[in-house]
């Protein structure tokens, strides 16, 4: 786990849509597999198709064939606009920490990518919600934290387990984010960095 400094505010940071462009980066992995991503709705399994049949992929084929998106393209995600330099001026006034769903195993890939991009700080890869790994992380942590997640799942899990932290949804892709409304359990949802990074220095103080 992360040694954080109990006198700074702490940004917690989701990366895929919001640091990283995932979705492209899996259409991108997709033509390769000669399938593509059907956007009717905001979810993998039974939106990936064939090319040639227009047909789902079988859900089995679709999780082997996202473990194998994130063994081979975690390395060459681009960044999501904004981004680093949000968090480069924000790091002036707190301190960061991704909080990633991506594999152990490409763990070190992520760290690379973000680091080649402009964001050198610490990776924590999660599984499942994210509410539990967002309480140990803070601890006993007494200043302002800010946690930031495309998905409403993990900010209910975030708000169930600590409802003192400032929730923020957010998603970079305009396709995505026309798909999924505003989180209930959050107290904001932008979708792009420059108003984003306002929100959160009002938030920890910096504004």
């Amino acid at each position: 786990m992360v040694t954080l400094d109990p006198t700074r505010p702490l940004i917690i940071c989701d990366a895929d849509e919001v640091l990283l462009q995932f979705l492209a980066g899996l259409e991108r992995f997709l033509v390769r597999q000669r399938c593509y991503l059907d956007l009717g709705s905001f979810r993998i399994h039974g939106n990936i198709k064939h090319q040639d049949t227009n047909q789902p992929v079988a859900d089995e084929a679709v999780t082997k064939l996202i473990a194998d998106f994130f063994a081979s393209d975690t390395r060459h995600l681009e960044p999501v606009p904004g981004a680093a330099a949000a968090l480069q001026s924000l790091s002036h006034h707190a301190q960061i920490v991704i909080l990633s769903n991506v594999p152990e195993t490409s763990r070190d890939a992520r760290i690379e990518n973000l680091h080649e991009h402009g964001m050198p700080y610490p990776v924590i890869a999660g599984k499942g919600l994210k509410g539990p790994v967002v309480r140990n992380i803070i601890g006993t942590h007494s200043h302002p934290v800010v946690f930031i997640d495309d998905l409403p799942p993990n900010i209910s899990s975030v708000a169930k387990e600590t409802p003192h932290v400032h929730r923020l949804h957010f998603i970079a892709d305009p396709r995505l984010a026309r798909l999924m409304p505003a989180s209930p359990d959050a107290h904001g949802r932008i979708d792009d960095w420059p108003q984003a990074s306002t929100w959160i220095a009002s938030v920890i103080g910096a504004a």
